[in-house]
């Protein structure tokens, strides 16, 4: 997921912790002809890239060959987000689920299917808001199916929020957040939807938007307290845990906003988003053995949601970068990141 998950944000743009902010256009995307990326730079920047066709989509996760992501849309005749995939040059866009409101979606590392979230088998339950954790769709529930959208195979069947998903390097762990009575808590189950284990079981911490990393075995994840939700600016901070939920470590430390983390192959570094004042929303580099960090983005707009390419060599991320006054739609952009040498180790 990274992530997500998603909060509204105090510049004016509503980004949510799955799912992005609101907006339509009149045209059909779900087929699109191959047009020439565009290219922008900002100072300070390494190359971006924008993905043509995605009129407002958030949360882009690669394809195992790095070619094409997988994301939340709102686009043509659309009234709710739903699942998209595209290729990198804007080809090929295809709409993967159209009934109910989707959030997080990857694919899995074979690249032969597709997992993804949606509240497709519970339009009579209350809706519910991606963006607000005191009122998350409670009928929102974990799938996968052919990269299509065809022969589909419902995860989970529990009524509550599964949500915020994400699959281990290969392939064996499916680690995702529930929301059980308020408390929001990371689980993880086989790839069939068996074996499902709740792995946190804190009191306060309010876990999601996690990662499991290249070892298979560590999650990267953030959390904020559920004794500060609703609080404007609260807190919120980076964790390690194992996938057995044993060795639990805080990674951030200082206030702030710690946000939407996301591994890099390397196994030592991940991105996440910080805010840096009034309500600057940029990409960062961390590196976990050192703390160094380095930042990446560097614009005014909103910059969210970033995730690496298996190679390394590129990151996806959402922004609101060259949109009008007043459009506070997202955008699909890649930043290569090939000078920074973050691929597998070997």
């Amino acid at each position: 997921m990274n992530n997500l998950f998603k909060f509204s944000i105090a510049l004016g743009l509503s980004v949510a912790v799955i799912s992005c902010s609101d907006t339509t256009q009149s045209e059909d995307t779900e087929t699109v002809k191959e047009t020439a990326l565009v290219v922008t730079e900002e100072p300070s920047e390494l190359p971006i890239t924008n993905i043509p066709s995605v009129t407002n989509g958030a949360e882009a996760y690669f394809s195992p060959d790095g070619k094409s992501v997988i994301f939340n849309g709102k686009m043509g005749t659309d009234t709710t987000h739903q699942v998209y995939t595209v290729n990198i040059d804007g080809s090929d866009l295809k709409k993967i689920n159209a009934v109910g409101d989707d959030a997080c979606s990857h694919y899995t590392p074979d690249g032969k299917r597709l997992i993804w979230t949606s509240t497709k088998d519970h339009l009579d339950m209350h809706r519910g808001n991606y963006s607000d954790p005191k009122d998350y769709p409670q009928g929102a529930e974990l799938y996968t199916s052919d990269l299509d959208g065809g022969n589909i195979i419902r995860l989970t069947n529990n009524e509550q929020y599964d949500a915020e998903v994400g699959i281990s390097p290969n392939g064996k762990i499916i680690l995702f957040s529930r929301q059980t009575d308020g408390m929001i808590d990371l689980w993880t189950m086989n790839p069939d939807g068996s074996d499902q284990k709740q792995i946190t079981f804190t009191p306060d911490w309010q876990e999601g938007g996690a990662f499991i990393m290249e070892d298979n075995s560590t999650i990267l994840y953030r959390a904020w307290k559920k004794s500060e939700e609703g609080q404007e600016g609260r807190d919120m901070h980076l964790f390690t845990v194992n996938v057995d939920g044993s060795d639990m470590k805080q990674i951030s430390h200082k206030s702030g906003t710690h946000w939407a983390p996301f591994p890099a192959p390397d196994g030592e570094h991940f991105a996440y988003v910080t805010v840096f004042p009034p309500h600057n929303y940029e990409i960062m580099l961390r590196s976990l053995k050192t703390g160094e960090e380095k930042r990446l983005t560097n614009s005014e707009s909103f910059d969210g949601f970033p995730a690496f390419s298996p190679d390394g060599k590129s990151i996806s991320f959402s922004s609101s970068r060259g949109n009008e006054k007043g459009d506070r739609s997202l955008k699909l952009y890649v930043m290569d990141v090939s000078s920074l040498n973050l691929g597998p180790k070997e």
